[in-house]
């Protein structure tokens, strides 16, 4: 389930808003989406694999995370395991969804 949009990392493109097939965010103007239906949430990891800045933090697990437990190496673990992002093996941008996801309004 999402837990937890870094709002120190995220730079607010909404691409996780546009990439999350449930409506699970609210877009707020000049600052991180607002996880609004947290319950809604069906763990597909489409916005943490997305999220350009490794800013979202989904748990595979059904226990909620405890915000101050999470070191950094938490953040877009998801991307890291089939290696997108940076200093990973760059397939987001060979991925013709991401640059639709990118460059939807």
């Amino acid at each position: 389930m999402i837990e937890i949009v870094d709002a120190a990392r995220c730079t607010g493109c909404n691409i996780c808003v546009r990439a999350c097939p449930t409506n699970v965010f609210d877009i707020v103007p000049d600052s991180a989406p607002r996880i609004a239906r947290q319950h809604d949430c069906q763990t597909c990891f489409m916005c943490e694999l997305y999220c350009p800045e490794d800013a979202l933090f989904v748990a595979p697990n059904v226990e909620p995370a405890q915000a101050g437990a999470l070191d950094d190496a938490a953040f877009g673990q998801y991307r890291q395991t089939v290696g997108w992002g940076r200093a990973r093996q760059p397939t987001a941008s060979l991925d013709a969804s991401y640059e639709l996801l990118a460059r939807a309004h």
